[in-house]
């Protein structure tokens, strides 16, 4: 409901799977910076389309939405309130796009590991079956001498240490817990957990989620603190928020190539390399859009936003129809006039 009221009705139903699947489309990190909706961009990476269509049809039973024909919708007074309560709980996904799933898989891994070596047990059936996370894992487990049984102490301290800083409800730090296996100590399945919780399967793994983004903030801020875990950590976080095509482009748009240029040397479309201007003003701060769109031009925009109450570009377009559609999407995405 947030996202789709968020959309303002200016999108399909189609946009808010397309957002937490993490979509690398031009358009669909477009509405992210569109909208503000980082914190739900790739929150659910392998949501079927099956799965939402059911939670749809669930908001519709519940009159909180209407859906129409063309895959648009509209909302409720229902659907508004729901919309406007504050949600219990947050989300970083545009930082780990479903990597949380794989630090929690490395450090559910070691300590099971370490729990067997503990009771000098050598063979075991992993709870881990990836073996990039197996092989990584033996690495870690090597370079800190886990055999001297030092490494259960320290990473035990860390864990309970950043865990405690964690603003966050105690149940959500006791969900992580439970999911993680032991000697003669299995963790407990989702299902499980729904049942102990008296909850659905979703809303079980949406709150652990919520508290692995907020546990590797913690870790990424206070990096000394936690050694050991920020190693762990290694590569989850993404730092460059430009997909790569995009990040090309800005390597070439930064030494001063234009974007005809840049379509000749990429071979790629023009509009194609506008999708990769909006997405360099959408992620990098100091990215100046004035050789693209005047202050001007930029106010026109914002005012027409203001006044029509709509972010949709072809409303924008029949409104200011001597701007470009690339110049009113990257003044959207910049979100404000630079001065």
């Amino acid at each position: 409901m947030k996202i789709l009221y968020t959309f303002q009705q200016e999108r399909t139903i189609s946009a808010a799977y397309h957002l937490l699947k993490g979509k690398r489309s031009g358009q669909t990190i477009h509405d992210v910076g569109l909208f503000n909706l980082y914190p739900f961009f790739g929150l659910l990476p392998k949501l079927t389309r099956q799965k939402f269509d059911e939670q749809i049809d669930l908001l519709f039973a519940k009159n909180a939405i209407l859906i129409e024909e063309n895959g648009y919708y509209s909302i409720t007074e229902h659907g508004k309130q729901l919309a406007a309560q504050s949600l219990p709980i947050s989300f970083d996904s545009w930082h780990y796009r479903g990597n949380e799933h794989l630090f929690f898989s490395r450090v559910s891994l070691i300590v099971q590991s370490l729990s067997h070596q503990l009771h000098q047990k050598n063979t075991f059936i992993p709870i881990e079956r990836n073996e990039q996370t197996q092989q990584w894992v033996r690495k870690f487990l090597l370079r800190h001498h886990y055999q001297k049984q030092m490494l259960q102490q320290s990473l035990h301290s860390e864990i309970s240490a950043s865990l405690s800083q964690l603003a966050i409800e105690e149940n959500i730090k006791d969900l992580m817990i439970y999911r993680l296996s032991g000697y003669n100590e299995p963790g407990f399945t989702w299902q499980q957990l729904a049942f102990g919780y008296e909850m659905q399967e979703m809303d079980v793994q949406l709150l652990y989620i919520s508290g692995l983004h907020a546990w590797l903030n913690e870790l990424y801020q206070k990096t000394t603190l936690y050694p050991l875990l920020h190693e762990i950590m290694q590569n989850i976080r993404v730092e460059v928020l430009l997909t790569s095509s995009a990040n090309a482009t800005a390597k070439l748009y930064k030494v001063g190539k234009t974007i005809e240029e840049i379509s000749h040397i990429r071979r790629l479309k023009s509009n194609t390399i506008e999708d990769h201007i909006v997405e360099m003003a959408m992620n990098v701060m100091d990215f100046s859009i004035e050789p693209f769109v005047t202050i001007e031009e930029q106010q026109q925009i914002l005012a027409a936003v203001e006044d029509y109450g709509t972010k949709r570009l072809k409303t924008l377009k029949e409104i200011l129809p001597h701007l470009s559609y690339f110049q009113l999407r990257l003044t959207l995405a910049k979100g404000a006039v630079t001065t």
